[in-house]
């Protein structure tokens, strides 16, 4: 079946998720409908449509007479958002490991020794979208329904700036590369509790990282 052609309204809502994702955009931001407009070779019309569904995402605000800002997540919104990450892809996790196929196994190993060959040839910056892959890869294998989903939404919800990236830092890079491997060792054992707690104290070790570094 053929996928409908994207609208110009879903065009820019893509291409703004994508720089807001990627912190391109930082937080304090603000947006100027017709910049992006002529940025992007589209009308105003397009641009409010796709402001309002980042507005409705939590993702920008707008105030009287300021117009639309991208939102900065204070010091508690930061922890909550690594927190509530920490449950849903440690829930994917556990998940996973019941459910988890010889082809899916080889996919994330796939991945992970993609990212072993960057980061040996320091790749620091192609590190932070696998990784990205990798949990996504994780939560759609464990909750195919609704929690891959989820996972994504939590994910699109606040940006991690390029800047302050874990994955620049060779030594905090190494850390977390040798927790998804012990991911996918306890997947191939089909142990559902190691692989749930090794992804919490996984993905909390960023947040902490992230607060130290806002911090800094």
């Amino acid at each position: 079946m053929n996928r409908p052609p994207m609208s110009k309204a879903d065009y820019v809502y893509d291409v703004l998720l994508g720089e807001l994702r990627n912190a391109s955009i930082p937080g304090g931001t603000p947006l100027k409908a017709n910049s992006i407009a002529e940025r992007l070779g589209v009308s105003i019309t397009p641009v409010r449509e796709a402001l309002r569904r980042l507005e409705k995402d939590r993702l920008i605000s707008y105030e009287s007479h300021h117009g639309a800002t991208v939102i900065d997540l204070s010091d508690d919104a930061l922890r909550e958002f690594y927190d509530v990450r920490a449950v849903v892809e440690g829930l994917g996790a556990k998940l996973a490991a019941e459910r988890i196929t010889a082809e899916q196994l080889d996919e994330l190993r796939r991945v992970h020794r993609s990212m072993l060959d960057d980061a040996a040839r320091e790749r620091h910056d192609l590190l932070g979208e696998q990784s990205r892959r990798f949990h996504l890869l994780i939560t759609d294998i464990g909750g195919p329904a609704f929690l891959g989903r989820q996972a994504r939404a939590i994910r699109n919800s606040y940006p991690v700036p390029a800047g302050a990236s874990l994955w620049l830092e060779p030594v905090r890079a190494q850390g977390h590369l040798d927790a998804h491997q012990q991911i996918i060792d306890a997947f191939a054992d089909r142990d559902g509790y190691t692989a749930e707690r090794i992804m919490i104290e996984h993905v909390r070790f960023s947040g902490r990282y992230r607060a130290d570094r806002d911090v800094g």
